[in-house]
């Protein structure tokens, strides 16, 4: 599991101070004043609105990111980074319909381009990520909203701080991605 690297600029364009980053990084303000552009040389990432990786959640990977606020019409700077480390095994979560693992449970291996159509389920609630990392999205064909989930127990998508958050497709984060 080797780490990602990314460079951070203050200006769109790569332009002002900049500053390197091999891994998590819980608020950018020691290093910059803002976040204007980016560059991930290698790994893949979660950048997030808000310090201590809260806010809103974006998936990225290797490439450049000149303007990415205009790009994907961003009302906000990045203050946070996670590196996400690569994962070479099976994939294995478990999908609740309720809170507190309640209600109709399926579990998944792969990718879900629309839970409604393949498991039936109006909501997902909650999740037990037992093998890989995975990208949840808030509409079908990942697209909406996207939240990273680990492996862990995730009870109650509001005590995490997704009010009223509902997700209708998911992703695995392959080791191609990388």
């Amino acid at each position: 599991m080797g780490l990602g690297e990314i460079t951070f600029y203050e200006d769109r364009n790569f332009g002002g101070r900049s500053w390197e980053c091999m891994g998590d990084c819980a608020d950018f303000s020691p290093y910059l004043s803002r976040c204007g552009s980016f560059r991930v040389d290698s790994g893949c990432w979660m950048m997030y609105d808000q310090s201590n990786y809260m806010g809103m959640q974006y998936f990225m990977r290797r490439g450049e990111y000149p303007d990415y606020m205009s790009m994907w019409g961003w009302n906000n700077s990045i203050h946070s980074c996670r590196h996400i480390p690569m994962y070479r095994g099976n994939y294995r979560m478990r999908i609740y319909e309720r809170e507190n693992f309640g209600g109709q449970m399926h579990e998944c291996m792969d990718d879900c381009d629309n839970m409604m159509d393949r498991y039936r389920m109006n909501h997902c609630m909650s999740c037990h990520v037992m093998d890989g990392h995975w990208l949840m999205y808030e509409h079908p064909n990942y697209r909406g909203r996207q939240w990273y989930f680990p492996p862990g127990e995730y009870r109650n998508w509001r005590n995490m701080g997704y009010h009223n958050m509902r997700f209708m497709s998911m992703r695995r984060i392959m080791d191609s991605w990388y």
